[in-house]
């Protein structure tokens, strides 16, 4: 066993409440965090790890599990437990899911969410964003603008933002505006279906988000994907007083 890890092995002391199987997923994630198993690196056997921090290998078992369906860890068949790259994007996939299954006013407040940080990240992709960037937004507008079709329209807005977000240089950002933008998503299908001349305010909208992304000027991008999104988060607004 990795003597350093051995050496390591006192996260503090477990906490009280919770189960058993919670007790050994936050003794885990303490190891991570306090860089006695790094991104990459295998864990101890279950046995070993169970007998390290004081707990049941079933419940070991329980929390490996966990961990791993979070994202936090990873099965290597035939070779054993793994410490993942913890990437953004794989330890936030389990929001989509809060996204996905949200309705109503929950799905509002997470609307809200969506345009301060989808009105951030364009103002730092204006500031940040390179020409071969800048052309795969191009990219996605054009496109866009080419077509009458609802689901290519919506799928190429769906791309254009997500350029957007990866131009900002934040992968948590960009991660977590991935998971908001399948739920809206929808709401987005149901506004240009039911709402007349949407597809033409949205073509505008993202106009006025190139120019400034063109233009390399934060603030008038801010002010675009706020506009953008809050014509979105109005829209059901509405729909919810109805």
């Amino acid at each position: 066993m990795d003597e350093t890890l051995t050496q390591g092995a006192q996260p503090g002391p477990a906490p009280q409440k919770g189960t058993v199987t919670q007790r050994a997923i936050e003794q885990i994630k303490a190891l991570i965090a306090g860089g006695r198993l790094e991104p990459g690196q295998r864990l101890p056997t279950e046995r070993d790890l169970a007998a390290q921090l004081g707990i049941s290998r079933s419940s070991m078992r329980e929390a490996i599990r966990a961990l791993t369906v979070l994202g936090v860890l990873e099965a290597r068949h035939g070779s054993g437990i793994y410490v993942t790259q913890l990437e953004a994007g794989d330890l936030l996939e389990t929001f989509g899911v809060v996204a996905d299954l949200s309705r109503g006013p929950r799905l509002v407040e997470l609307l809200e969410v969506r345009r301060i940080l989808e009105s951030t990240a364009t103002a730092l992709a204006a500031a940040r964003i390179t020409p071969a960037q800048l052309a795969e937004v191009e990219k996605h507008l054009a496109a866009m603008n080419a077509t009458d079709d609802p689901e290519e329209i919506l799928a190429h807005d769906l791309a254009f933002h997500r350029e957007i977000a990866a131009a900002a240089g934040n992968d948590t950002m960009a991660a977590i505006l991935e998971g908001l933008s399948s739920r809206t998503f929808r709401a987005r299908v149901w506004r240009g279906y039911q709402e007349e001349g949407a597809f033409a305010r949205t073509r505008r909208e993202h106009a006025a988000i190139h120019r400034a992304l063109v233009a390399h000027d934060p603030e008038a991008a801010r002010a675009a994907a706020a506009a953008h999104v809050g014509e979105v988060e109005q829209w059901l607004r509405a729909q919810l007083d109805r």
